[in-house]
């Protein structure tokens, strides 16, 4: 019986990375196998052989998966470190009962809704671009809003030479010099709200994520984190069109 697997598949399943973010890992040579720096492709056996990311050993995943939700506050970037000394979103979770990494992104000063969890399957399911799980956003712009501004950014634009897919934009709020709009996205491109935005001649002010599909950020405090209930995990594992969601 074969029991080896593709070497991305594991260091997602012990928590590492996500396979793609895995997969650069290896391909910058960061990773070894029995001692031996690996290359994209390799397979192993979990229950022989010794893997490390740089110099640190990787335990086999246990089987037990987490999944959970943080409020990320503005200032903090959405990686497990940074060589640049910043403050890293890895800090708020740090005292979760596994190692955890983030599922999809927020650009430093973004806040809100992001989940973690150590199930590699999953993040790839939540973060593939051909399931749009929705995400809805509260967006505070200045100075103000046109009719013909609105229009642009539900239609889509031209992005990076790609025309952004429809979303839903509504007005929450207007007052004199600030609007706060709902936007909720059906894909993730990096800093798109912001693109978006910037785009049709708009500043943003503030921008936080409330919502991934029907999960809600609810009351959470900004820099705390909670765990998924089961129907939660379920909810998501069906929007992003996991075949074991049961």
């Amino acid at each position: 019986m074969d029991n080896k697997i593709r070497l991305q598949k594991f260091l997602s399943d012990a928590g590492v990375a996500s396979r793609r973010k895995a997969e650069e890992l290896i391909a910058a040579g960061d990773v070894k196998v029995n001692g031996r720096t690996a290359a994209i492709g390799d397979k192993i056996d979990p229950r022989k052989d010794l893997v490390s990311v740089k110099g640190k050993k990787v335990l086999r995943a246990k089987g037990k998966y987490v999944y959970l939700m943080l409020h990320k506050p503005r200032g903090y970037v959405t990686t497990m470190s940074d060589e640049r000394g910043r403050r890293c979103v890895a800090e708020l979770v740090a005292d979760a009962e596994a190692r955890v990494y983030p599922v999809g992104r927020l650009d430093r000063e973004s806040e809100g809704l992001l989940l973690f969890t150590n199930d590699g399957e999953f993040a790839n399911a939540m973060t593939h671009p051909s399931k749009h799980v929705s995400k809805t956003y509260r967006v505070t712009v200045r100075p103000g809003i046109s009719d013909e501004q609105l229009t642009r950014l539900t239609e889509g634009m031209m992005l990076d030479g790609r025309k952004t897919m429809p979303a839903e934009v509504r007005v929450l709020l207007q007052e004199e010099g600030r609007v706060v709009l709902e936007i909720v996205l059906f894909e993730g491109r990096n800093r798109q709200i912001r693109k978006m935005l910037e785009e049709v001649g708009l500043e943003t002010a503030r921008l936080k994520r409330v919502a991934v599909g029907s999960l809600k950020l609810g009351m959470l405090e900004a820099g705390k984190w909670r765990r998924l209930t089961d129907d939660e995990v379920k909810y998501l594992k069906r929007a992003a069109g996991q075949a074991r969601a049961e």
